[in-house]
């Protein structure tokens, strides 16, 4: 099996979906490293998974094992009230066995996310995503100032991680600085995967 980064998510209008593939492009730009897209199913208000086994369109879900065997993982969710949306913490609360297993230790994570406004809990959210796996034993990945479009973007682009503006219901698309720090983010953990392994 060829290494791989994993990339997970979970969009609700799709502009993190988006992200999520531009970040996956960010990946495979660091050469000798596949990008893996994966998701997870939306809950009801009972957390209960609400979603067929197998999504209609778009990424197929996230396994264990998708997560276990990854040599890098970049995280990303819409933000909800300054935190990650209920279905990937539903899914990330359900990791306990690998967290046990010491899989995903020494290795690195990273976090995206896209806001309905500008001061909608960007970096909280991208702060909040990375605490489990902090406790996985991750080593968490952020943009350095190095990256030019850090210093240059009016939207998304933090230095804890890759950030989007979006309209609310997704209406704005993502602009030119956020997706070359998308970019930029699935790159870097790429080459720190390949230099930690």
């Amino acid at each position: 099996m060829n290494p791989y980064i994993l990339v997970l998510y979970y969009t609700r209008y799709g502009a993190t979906g988006k992200m999520a593939r531009l970040i996956a492009r960010g990946v495979e730009q660091a050469g000798d490293m596949e990008a893996r897209l994966r998701t997870v199913p939306a809950v009801s208000p009972a957390t209960e998974q609400t979603e067929p086994e197998v999504p209609a369109e778009g990424a197929v879900y996230c396994t264990e094992d998708d997560i276990r065997d990854c040599a890098g993982l970049v995280v990303g969710s819409p933000t909800r009230f300054g935190n990650m949306a209920a279905p990937l913490k539903y899914f990330i609360d359900g990791t306990g066995s690998i967290w046990g297993s010491g899989d995903l230790v020494d290795k690195p994570v990273a976090t995206f996310t896209s806001t309905s406004s500008l001061h909608g809990g960007q970096e909280t959210t991208l702060l909040t995503m990375a605490l489990p796996f902090l406790h996985h034993g991750m080593i968490w990945c952020g943009i350095p100032y190095t990256e030019p479009a850090l210093r240059t973007t009016t939207t998304g682009g933090t230095p804890y991680g890759a950030s989007h503006l979006a309209l609310e219901g997704g209406g704005t698309e993502i602009s030119e600085e956020e997706a070359v720090l998308c970019k930029a983010l699935g790159k870097r953990v790429a080459e720190i995967a390949r230099k930690l392994s």
